[in-house]
C-alpha cells in the first residue's frame, strides 16, 4: 500500500522529468498523508498540466462525501470492476510525482517505518486516477488515489503492496485517456522490479504526519535507535477486596 509519500526533488526537474506547462514552486515534502494537498499531472486539451488535488478519491456519483471512507489507493486488480474507480481508469488516468515513500513493517513488539526509493535516486511517477465530485451548491473538489499491485519478492518482505511506478516512457500511453480505451493502459499496473528500488529504516517520527522535515528520511543512527525502543507497559496492581475481621486473606468458597 502507499500511505505516506515524499517529494524532495526541485521543482524545475520535477517539470523537466514529467513534462508539463505550468512552473509550480512548491517545497520539498517529506511526510505527505492522504486528505492533503499533492501535486497531480494529468493530459488535458493535448497536453499535460500539473494540478493540485486531494489525497483521497471522492467518486463523482457520491452525495455526501461522508458516506464513503477514505480512498487513498486502489487495487491494480479491480480498478475496471470496483464502482469508485470503473470510470477513473478509462477517462481520468494520472501521475503523482515522488521520490520515494514510507512502509511499516511489522517486527514483533511494534511496526517499524522504512523509506523506500529507487536505487539510482530518480524520481518516480506513481499511477493514480482522479475524479472531480461536485457538490450540491456547485462546489468543486479534486481528488485523487495512488494505484497499488503485489509487491516483488525483494519489497515484499516490508509489505506484500506496492504504488504502482510509470516509466517516463510510458507516462504518455498511462495518460492518454481520449479513446476512452485501457487495454494499453493495463499491463502498465505491475509493481517494481526486484532491485529497482531500495529502502533504509528511519525514524518513528515519521508516524506523525505533522513531522514534516529532512531527517525524516534519513537511516535512523544506533543513538536513535534505544530511544525508539517500546517501553514496557506500566500494570498497577490490582488492590485485594476488604477482608472482613475474621477473613484470613485465603478466600472461601461459601
Amino acid at each position: 500500500m502507499c500511505g505516506r509519500f515524499v517529494i524532495t526533488s526541485p521543482p524545475e526537474a520535477i517539470r523537466l522529468l514529467f513534462g508539463y506547462a505550468e512552473q509550480p514552486n512548491f517545497p520539498p515534502r517529506h511526510n505527505i498523508a492522504p486528505t492533503q494537498p499533492v501535486p497531480v499531472v494529468i493530459l488535458e486539451n493535448g497536453g499535460r498540466h500539473f494540478r493540485l488535488m486531494r489525497w483521497g478519491l471522492v467518486p463523482a456519483w457520491v452525495k455526501d462525501p461522508r458516506q464513503v471512507g477514505l480512498l487513498f489507493n486502489a487495487r491494480s486488480e479491480t480498478v475496471l470492476q470496483k464502482p469508485a474507480f470503473k470510470n477513473a481508469i478509462r477517462r481520468r488516468r494520472s501521475l503523482i510525482p515522488a521520490d520515494g515513500y514510507y512502509e511499516w513493517h511489522d517486527e514483533g513488539s511494534r511496526k517499524r517505518p522504512y523509506f523506500i526509493y529507487r536505487r539510482d535516486r530518480q524520481p518516480v511517477g506513481f499511477a493514480a486516477l482522479a475524479e472531480t465530485w461536485m457538490g450540491p451548491n456547485g462546489e468543486e473538489i479534486d481528488t485523487v488515489a495512488i494505484i497499488t499491485a503485489p509487491a516483488s519478492a525483494d519489497l515484499a518482505r516490508l509489505h506484500h503492496r506496492v504504488p504502482v511506478t510509470i516509466s517516463p516512457e510510458a507516462f504518455e500511453r498511462w495518460l492518454d485517456c481520449r479513446n476512452d480505451e485501457v487495454s494499453l493502459a493495463m499491463p502498465l499496473l505491475k509493481g517494481p522490479a526486484v532491485g529497482e528500488f531500495a529502502w533504509h529504516e528511519v525514524s518513528t517520527r515519521v508516524n506523525h504526519a505533522a513531522n514534516d522535515d529532512a531527517q525524516l528520511v534519513l537511516p535512523i543512527t544506533d543513538e536513535e535507535r534505544p530511544a525508539e525502543a517500546p517501553k514496557p507497559k506500566r500494570t498497577t496492581p490490582r488492590k485485594a477486596p476488604p477482608m472482613a475481621e475474621d477473613d484470613d486473606g485465603q478466600g472461601s468458597l461459601f
